[in-house]
């Protein structure tokens, strides 16, 4: 037989500390969505914390399959648009370039190490809201002002915050 054709025979063997479990990837985007909208109402201090982004992010950046991150971020972003009061689809949208931008970066940069971590998860934050704006401006007509220093310091905030979030999450990936 030759290679090709073994391959072809056999099904490859699935390493479980390559692929999250299936509790892992439902629960986890589940309580951060509800995090991200129950907790500010009693906690302020904590609504700049954009909790189902950096799921997104991670689970983005440690699959490495565009195709996977662009139906996971559409998925956390459609619920939690449904949770909040914010127009269907908005979310959505922005998790899905967020999630195939994230898995595209990822096959070309280290994001096992921690400054380039730091440095995607504070683009991608950027990324997110400024896209945000972008939709509200152009498909609901709305005149928000888009708080460029605001937007910067809550980004050093959400990556300083994906550093150890990500390592706790790749521990439960590899216990789970």
């Amino acid at each position: 037989m030759t290679e090709f054709t073994e391959r072809l025979l056999t099904s490859p063997r699935k390493d479980a500390n390559d692929r999250f479990r299936l509790i892992w990837l439902i629960i986890i985007p589940l309580i951060a969505i509800l995090f991200q909208v129950y907790v500010p109402r009693f906690l302020s201090f904590l609504s700049y914390l954009e909790l189902p982004l950096l799921i997104t992010v991670h689970y983005a950046l440690a699959s490495r399959g565009p195709i996977a991150a662009v139906f996971y971020g559409m998925s956390i972003g459609l619920v939690q648009d449904s949770l909040s009061h914010q127009p269907i689809g908005m979310f959505g949208i922005v998790k899905t370039l967020v999630g195939y931008f994230a898995a595209s970066v990822s096959m070309r940069f280290d994001v096992e190490n921690p400054l380039v971590t730091f440095i995607l998860s504070f683009f991608f934050y950027f990324f997110h809201q400024f896209f945000y704006w972008v939709l509200q401006r152009a498909l609901l007509g709305d005149t928000l002002l888009f708080d460029f220093q605001q937007t910067l310091l809550f980004g050093l905030l959400n990556a300083a915050v994906a550093l150890p979030l990500f390592r706790i999450l790749d521990k439960l990936k590899v216990a789970g």
